[in-house]
Order: C-alpha cells, then sequence, then structure tokens
C-alpha cells in the first residue's frame, strides 16, 4: 500500500516586524513638543511580495501564494523555486515539476531546486530518477540533512536498504531531528511518505537506536509492531537492539501481544 504523499518544508520563514521605528516629535523655540504627524500606510504593502507569499504558505493558502509570487522578480530562481513548491502543496505536479527545472536554468547549482524536483520524481514513484537528483543536490551542498533523508527514502522505495541506512545515518549525524522536523515555509522538500511503513519504522528504529537515541527508538519499534510488522524477532537478535534488551518498556513490548491498527 502506497501511503499520501506528505510533504516537509524546511528552511523556516524568519519572524517579521510589522513595526517600523517612530522619530521623536520635534521640539518649538520654547522647548513645547509638537505633534508627530501619523500616516494610515497599510503594512502589507511595506512587505516585499516574497514575504507576503511565505505568509499566505504559512496559512496554507497556496493559490493566492502563487499569484503573490508571480509580483516578484521574474529572473529570482529562489521565487521560481517557492511558486513550484505552492504547486506542489496543491498536488499540481507538473506545474510544480515546471517551476523547479525553471528555477534550476536560472541557477544551476539551486541545490534547493534539484532537490525538490527529486521529491516530483518520488511522488510518480519514479524512485531511480528521484535518486538522481538528491545525488545531485548532494554535490552541490553534501551536510544537507534534508537532502540525505531523501535519499534514503528513495532507496527505500528502491528496496537499496543498505543504501537507506548509510544515508539515514549521515543525516541523523547532522542533525538528530531530521526526521521530526514539521514547518509550513521554507524552500526544501522533505519526503515523508513511503510504502511498507512497518518495515520502515523497523528500519528507523535501527538507526535511531544506533544513533543512541533510545526514546525514537522505541517509538518506531511501536509503531512497526502497531502496523503490522511480522518479523518481531528481529528486535529481539539484530545486534542494533542490544542496548535495549534491559530496557523495561522494550522488554513489555516484546512480551506483549502483537495488535495491528
Amino acid at each position: 500500500m502506497f501511503f499520501g504523499l506528505s510533504i516537509v518544508l524546511v528552511t523556516v520563514l524568519s519572524s517579521i516586524s510589522l513595526a517600523s521605528p517612530q522619530s521623536p516629535p520635534a521640539q518649538t523655540a520654547n522647548g513645547f513638543r509638537v505633534p508627530a504627524k501619523t500616516t494610515a500606510a497599510d503594512p502589507a504593502k511595506a512587505l516585499s511580495p516574497e514575504m507576503r507569499g511565505d505568509i499566505l504558505m504559512a496559512r496554507k493558502m497556496y493559490r493566492e501564494a502563487i499569484e503573490t509570487y508571480l509580483q516578484g522578480p521574474k529572473d529570482s530562481p529562489i521565487m521560481v523555486n517557492k511558486i513550484g513548491i505552492a504547486y506542489h502543496q496543491l498536488l499540481d505536479l507538473e506545474s510544480a515539476k515546471k517551476q523547479y527545472e525553471r528555477a534550476i536554468k536560472l541557477d544551476s547549482h539551486y541545490a534547493e531546486a534539484i532537490n525538490n524536483l527529486g521529491t516530483v520524481f518520488y511522488a510518480r514513484k519514479s524512485y531511480r530518477r528521484a535518486v538522481n537528483e538528491y545525488r545531485k543536490a548532494l554535490r552541490i551542498n553534501p551536510e544537507s540533512a534534508s537532502f540525505l533523508s531523501n535519499l534514503g527514502t528513495a532507496y527505500y522505495a528502491r528496496k537499496q536498504y543498505t543504501e537507506m541506512a548509510v544515508a539515514y545515518q549521515k543525516a541523523l549525524e547532522i542533525d538528530p531531528d531530521v526526521f521530526e522536523r514539521r514547518s509550513s515555509t521554507g524552500t526544501t522538500l522533505q519526503e515523508r511518505s513511503v510504502e511498507e511503513r512497518a518495515k520502515y519504522h523497523y528500519f528507523q528504529a535501527k538507526i535511531y537506536a544506533k544513533s543512541g537515541q533510545m526514546e525514537r527508538a522505541l517509538m518506531c519499534i511501536r509503531k512497526a509492531l502497531e502496523e503490522g510488522f511480522k518479523e518481531k524477532e528481529k528486535f529481539l537478535k539484530d545486534p542494533e537492539f542490544a542496548v535495549l534488551k534491559d530496557n523495561q518498556e522494550f522488554k513489555l513490548l516484546m512480551a506483549a501481544e502483537q495488535k495491528v491498527i
């Protein structure tokens, strides 16, 4: 079973202050303050199209965000990439693909757009092409935990479990929270949808255990069992889980009757 596309956006929008500093009131010769003139300027007009578009994206108003981004510079790869993300959120993959490709033409080293193009291929189950795009992005930015996470997910879809584990392990070394991040605005898409979620959580549990993140390892073990993982003995035999053998919660999970939710 293939689970629906779930997208996480990273590179969080910086907080925006709408207030502008006020000049002190002028003084007359006798020292009295002259009341400052007030203006009724619209604060929204002071924001750039990109900032206003980012705010609309955060509010999940994707069509309005597209219209707003289009008011910005036409030759900005960042703006074009963000238009692609908005189309992607609307599940208009063809339009998203065209925007990512256009962003890459504007800047051939724009790793975020290359990564995002990979997510289109992943959504279309063209996993080999997705792998190729993620690897291209990583050649430009090899320290991106999000790119590595996406690469690992694409390897998982191709049943290349060894390669998946290597990519995920490196992603965790760079960012221990890479699989937990949730945001609503940014420039990089991080893939969350996978087939065979029970087996996927088993592999994630191994990686977390190997990285020393025991709470998250236990959470993934529980999810794997709830989703019908049928090789429960692996949790007892795999060397990565040896560190959990004396953990009370782990013992309870192993002793409990398996119930699939």
